[in-house]
């Protein structure tokens, strides 16, 4: 039985990573938290005091955990405060797309992270 979401893992070489850890962090607003030690090198962000996303490097030759092709997409956050993520993203020259989904009173905010990745935030109708 599925209890709910846990984490999702981007895996990249070590330069890409550090992009992805500033972006997520500065531009999404994740925390940079507590990782385990294990043995890859990499780093663990946090919403809400739960970790959400884990960086993991790949190094040269390495593949995947899973030799899958992917058809990741995009990842969506909750999130508060429309007008000041809205700012914000303008203000780092973000390129963003934004919907409103009138059935459920949610605004939506598209964009991408430094790897292509899609990021979608969801502010619901008390959270604007």
């Amino acid at each position: 039985m599925i209890l709910g979401f846990d984490h999702y893992n981007l895996r990249a070489d070590r330069d890409t990573m550090e992009l992805l850890k500033v972006f997520y962090r500065d531009v999404v607003g994740l925390t940079l938290g507590e990782r385990p030690p294990l043995k890859s090198f990499g780093y663990w962000l946090y919403a809400g005091g739960k970790d959400v996303l884990h960086l993991s490097e790949v190094r040269e030759g390495e593949t995947a955990l899973h030799d899958i092709r992917t058809t990741f997409d995009h990842v969506a956050f909750r999130a508060k405060d429309l007008q000041r993520s809205v700012q914000h993203l303008e203000a780092l020259g973000i390129e963003f797309s934004q919907r409103e989904i009138s059935t459920t009173h949610t605004v939506q905010v598209f964009f991408k992270d430094p790897a292509g990745n899609g990021v979608e935030l969801n502010f619901a109708k008390q959270d604007i």
